[in-house]
Order: structure tokens, then C-alpha cells, then sequence
């Protein structure tokens, strides 16, 4: 069950996984994970053709729904270890809300996503369930791929992207990789060519 939320964030009720995302979608509490490694390079990973929605398109490391009771930081430390292997202490680093359609599926996110980060230089094993692949990208790559076809990559993790340039640089709450990779971001990029708001 997912927690659902008010505009605010404040747990207002729960809904089944599905249900929430169906005829509109409701808004409910979600989890992004972002990864980097010491040379400032970021882990996307490119989600398995089997997922419920949004299937094949590129994201940050990992998403997930905290289940009823589970606290933020112990859904993102989940994802990691169920979809990449990794073990990771995690640093929250912004909060947004979202809405974006996915046709193919007809479902639509309705999302207030919690942002967190960490580094991870280690190995990454990725649960072929959840991840067809994985890449390490440099803030100048990810630029040249979002210029070329920015429809390849999720519409949250263009939405994180946006909201990371825009209020990660020089922030106490962003960790200076993190914080070096937004303004890279946003110092080589036409941030409207992202498409979202």
C-alpha cells in the first residue's frame, strides 16, 4: 500500500500500488535516489521493459513507494540494495510534486518525491527485474543526450534535473558532488528544453 498524501506532505490515507496511479492518479509519497561516484559522474539506469509504467526509459539510480510505516531514508536505502545491490547512506536533498501521463500504459504519477542522494564508488549489480542497464554519466554527456532526444529519459528525472539546477547549486542541503554536477547542469544547459515546468 502507498502512502497517500496532501499538497503539503502530510500522510492524508493509503491506496493500492495500481489504484493510485489509475484515472488521473492520486498524489502519494515517493522516493527518487540519486548516485554518484567520486569523479562526479552520475548512475542512470534505464528501466526494464517489464515495468508497470514508464517501462524503458532512462532515470536516476532508483524509485520507489515507502510502504505504510517505512520511513524515507529506509525506502530509499530498500530500493538500492533490491534493484542495484548497493548499500549506501542516504542524504535527502529536496522535495517536489509532479504529474506526468505515461501513455503506453494509461497510467498517470501523481507524485510528492522525496530527493536523496549519496556516493557510491563500488560495484553495482542491477536486478534484471527492475534495470535492463546501467551507465556512469559526466553532467556534459547527460547535457548531449537530453539535447538529442530528452523523451528517452522519465519525465521525474527530467523534473529532479530542473528542480537540482535550480536550487542545488551553492545549497548547505546538497552535497558538493552533488552540488558541482547541478551547476555543470545548469552553466551548459537551455534548462526549458527539459519540457517540464
Amino acid at each position: 500500500m502507498l502512502q497517500l498524501v496532501n499538497s503539503e506532505g502530510q500522510t492524508i490515507g493509503v491506496a493500492d500500488k495500481i489504484d493510485a496511479h489509475r484515472e488521473g492518479g492520486s498524489l502519494h509519497r515517493a522516493v527518487s535516489v540519486l548516485l554518484l561516484d567520486e569523479a562526479g559522474r552520475m548512475l542512470i539506469q534505464r528501466r526494464s521493459d517489464a515495468k508497470y509504467h514508464f517501462a524503458g526509459k532512462w532515470a536516476n539510480a532508483c524509485c520507489t513507494h515507502p510502504l505504510v510505516g517505512e520511513s524515507i531514508e529506509d525506502a530509499g536505502s530498500r530500493a538500492l540494495r533490491e534493484e542495484l545491490g548497493v548499500e549506501a547512506t542516504l542524504t535527502e536533498v529536496l522535495q517536489f510534486t509532479y504529474e506526468a501521463h505515461d501513455p503506453t500504459s494509461g497510467l498517470t504519477e501523481q507524485e510528492y518525491d522525496h530527493v536523496l542522494t549519496a556516493v557510491w564508488s563500488g560495484e553495482v549489480r542491477p536486478n534484471p527485474n527492475e534495470v535492463s542497464t546501467t551507465e556512469w554519466v559526466s553532467s556534459g554527456d547527460l547535457v548531449l543526450r537530453l539535447i538529442a532526444d530528452p523523451e528517452q529519459f522519465a519525465f521525474w528525472f527530467r523534473q529532479i534535473l530542473k528542480e537540482l539546477a535550480c536550487h542545488c547549486r551553492g545549497s548547505m542541503k546538497c552535497p558538493p558532488a552533488l552540488a558541482r554536477f547541478a551547476g555543470e547542469l545548469q552553466d551548459a544547459f537551455d534548462l526549458s528544453a527539459l519540457g517540464v515546468t
